[in-house]
């Protein structure tokens, strides 16, 4: 049997988990599903982020029939896994702020989780900090404003430097900070300008790593084999523009179609 990965987000953050699991397993054919339409999913009532993921993933899985799905968003994660696993009969890989790692990394105790709104006030995310950070002093910043950049910079437009020192000025005021969680995955593909305000003493933390090691337990349990497809990018809203026409082909993906949103 030959198959496929199918990695979903609300808009093109996730293309910062296909960039590991691509490079982990050039082989395998990745295709993308961005909910352009309901984009940014911080700002959305849960049951209608619940609702609109599970009918969205289910409807392209029955098209695709991949091997699995990554669900490359934090926020949806952090909702909407139990539903679709229990929707889907193939395995579902979410991601979580990388919590765990950056209390690990941390020398001062001191680390911050720069997130989405929703994800910062989740009691998941409390479960987290509480498991893994207990010891850490942990600072949560949450914002959508990111997540446009992001957005923004692969449509072409340069990032903003002014704007960005805004919304990082709180963690600029904190001395001790030497690890900050992107846990949103939005987030990496900001991570040289995130890096170059907060300075060389602060460490980025993401979840890539991680999901591409998890995708090839999967892989390598499953014995199914990568199939010849070339990777598709399936959307909801806006179709990409020509810089991310151009951005999406480097990383494997051609414009296949746009769908409904539900």
């Amino acid at each position: 049997m030959m198959s496929s990965i199918l990695l979903f987000d609300s808009g093109v953050g996730g293309l910062s988990i296909l960039e590991h699991v691509r490079e982990a397993f050039p082989q395998w054919p990745v295709h993308y599903l961005a909910d352009n339409a309901r984009f940014p999913y911080g700002e959305l009532e849960e049951e209608n982020l619940i609702h609109g993921c599970v009918h969205l993933i289910t409807t392209l899985v029955r098209e695709l029939t991949p091997a699995m799905v990554v669900v490359a968003c934090n926020t949806a994660s952090t909702l909407a896994l139990p539903a679709l696993r229990s929707a889907l009969p193939i395995p579902v890989i979410g991601v979580v702020p990388a919590i765990k790692p950056a209390a690990a990394l941390s020398h001062t105790g001191t680390i911050a989780l720069l997130a989405t709104p929703g994800t910062v006030r989740r009691s998941y995310t409390d479960g987290l900090i509480q498991d893994f950070a207990p010891h850490c002093r942990v600072i949560r910043l949450g914002s959508s404003d990111l997540v446009r950049m992001a957005e923004e910079k692969l449509s072409g437009k340069a990032v903003d430097t002014s704007q960005l020192h805004k919304v990082l000025a709180p963690l600029l005021a904190e001395a001790e900070l030497d690890a900050v969680v992107l846990g949103c995955t939005h987030f990496p593909l900001l991570r040289d300008e995130i890096g170059q305000v907060l300075g060389p003493k602060v460490r980025l933390v993401d979840s890539g790593s991680a999901i591409a090691r998890r995708v090839g337990t999967l892989v390598n349990e499953s014995r199914v084999l990568p199939g010849k497809q070339q990777g598709g990018y399936y959307c909801t809203g806006q179709v990409p523009s020509a810089a991310l026409a151009g951005y999406l082909e480097g990383c494997g993906l051609v414009f296949s179609t746009r769908i409904a949103a539900s």
